[in-house]
C-alpha cells in the first residue's frame, strides 16, 4: 500500500536526484486501464504541490491508452522541471513509450520493455464482431498489401486495385483514411518528444519509422539493449541499489493491483471495490481510478443462476489516509474524486 512505499520513493529521489511521480494503469485481466484524459487533473494536483524542479522522474507502468492524452502529460511533466526521466519497471507499451520519447532519458530495468506506438483505431465504421468492435491498425492494413505484393508476388496495378477494392468491402475508407492521418499525426509527434534525447534527424526519423510500422506487430516487444543498441535511445540501466528499489515498488503495487489474477464476477458476492490505475507522489499522497459495484446473485424462475453486476462508481478518488505529516491536506475530503472523463476507455 502507499504507505509502505513512501519510503522507497523517499529512496529513488535520493538515488537519481529527483522529485518523484508514479503512475501506474492496471493490466489485470478484466479489470484493466489505459492512459486517458481523466488523469490529467491529477497530474496538476501533484506537480502544484511539488513545484518547479531540477529534475523530475516518472515511475511509469502501463500498456497504453489515449495518445492525445501521453502527449499532454509529457507537455505538463516538461512544464515543471528542467530535466525530465522516466523509469520503467517493466512495461511501458504504445502511449507509454511516447511519454518515455519525451524524456531526457529512460531508465530500464533487466525486464522493461518498450513498443510500437502505431495507432490501432476503433470507430462506429470499423468492423463488427461477435462480442463489439474489431480495431484497425496500420500494421494491420500495410500487413495486408504487403501479402499481396510480395507473398503472392501480385505487381501490375489492376489486380492491386481489386485487392484494396476488396478490403474497402470489410474495413470503410473512411476508417482507412483514419488509420493513416492518425500514422502521420503520432509520428510527427514522436519525432517532437525525441528531440529531447536525440540530436540526430536521421537517428529520429529511423526510430519513429520503426516504432510506427515497421516493427511488424503492436505486441512487438523492445527490450533495454535494443532501445539502446539498437534504436539509439538514451536507455540508461540502473544500478544494482537501484534496480532493488524499483523492484520493491513495483512488487508492492502488484500485490496491491494485482496485475496477473483476472477479475471474475462469479467470485464475488455483494459489494466490491477495485483500483484500477494508480498516481502517487510524496507530497501530493495517492489518487486512484476506483471501479466499485455490488454483485447480486439470484435465481431465474427456470431455476438457472443468475448474476447482476451493479457499477454505482467509476472514477478517480484521493486517499485520504496517504496524507503526509507536514503537508497541508486540509482542501482533501473523505471520498474526493474527479469525474470519469469521456476518453476512458474500459
Amino acid at each position: 500500500m502507499y504507505a509502505d512505499r513512501v519510503s522507497l520513493y523517499r529512496r529513488l529521489e535520493e538515488e537519481f536526484q529527483c522529485k518523484l511521480l508514479v503512475y501506474v494503469t492496471s493490466d489485470r485481466p478484466n479489470m484493466s486501464a489505459q492512459i486517458a484524459a481523466d488523469v490529467i487533473d491529477c497530474f496538476i494536483d501533484h506537480l502544484d504541490k511539488i513545484g518547479p524542479c531540477p529534475k523530475l522522474s516518472l515511475y511509469l507502468y502501463t500498456r497504453g491508452g489515449d495518445t492525445s492524452a501521453a502527449r499532454n502529460i509529457v507537455n505538463l511533466l516538461r512544464m515543471y522541471c528542467d530535466e525530465l526521466q522516466v523509469i520503467v519497471p517493466h512495461k511501458a507499451h504504445s502511449s507509454g513509450t511516447i511519454i518515455s520519447l519525451g524524456a531526457n532519458e529512460i531508465v530500464m530495468s533487466k525486464q522493461a520493455t518498450l513498443g510500437p506506438i502505431d495507432p490501432s483505431l476503433i470507430t462506429p465504421l470499423n468492423p463488427q464482431i461477435p462480442g463489439g468492435t474489431y480495431p484497425v491498425s496500420v500494421e494491420a492494413v500495410k500487413g495486408y498489401l504487403e501479402f499481396a505484393r510480395n507473398e503472392l508476388g501480385i505487381s501490375d496495378q489492376t489486380s492491386l486495385t481489386r485487392i484494396f477494392e476488396k478490403l474497402t468491402e470489410y474495413v470503410h475508407p473512411l476508417v482507412l483514411g483514419e488509420v493513416y492521418r492518425s500514422k502521420a499525426q503520432i509520428q510527427m509527434m514522436a519525432e517532437q518528444l525525441l528531440a529531447n534525447q536525440v540530436i540526430d534527424q536521421e537517428k529520429i526519423r529511423r526510430i519513429t519509422d520503426f516504432l510506427c510500422s515497421e516493427s511488424g506487430s503492436h505486441d512487438y516487444t523492445i527490450n533495454r539493449r535494443e532501445a539502446k543498441d539498437d534504436l539509439g535511445l538514451n536507455v540508461v540501466k540502473p544500478s544494482s541499489e537501484q534496480y532493488t528499489i524499483i523492484k520493491k515498488v513495483y512488487d508492492d503495487i502488484n500485490d496491491e493491483l494485482l496485475f496477473n489474477k483476472p477479475f471474475r464476477i462469479t467470485d464475488i458476492n455483494g459489494a466490491y471495490t477495485v483500483r484500477r490505475s494508480i498516481l502517487e507522489s510524496i507530497i501530493g499522497g495517492a489518487d486512484f481510478f476506483s471501479t466499485e459495484g455490488v454483485v447480486i446473485k439470484g435465481a431465474l424462475p427456470d431455476g438457472k443462476a443468475a448474476v447482476q453486476n451493479k457499477i454505482v462508481f467509476e472514477g478517480w478518488r484521493h486517499d485520504c489516509c496517504s496524507v503526509q505529516p507536514g503537508f497541508d491536506n486540509e482542501s482533501r475530503q473523505e471520498n474526493d474524486y474527479y469525474e470519469r472523463g469521456t476518453d476512458f476507455q474500459p
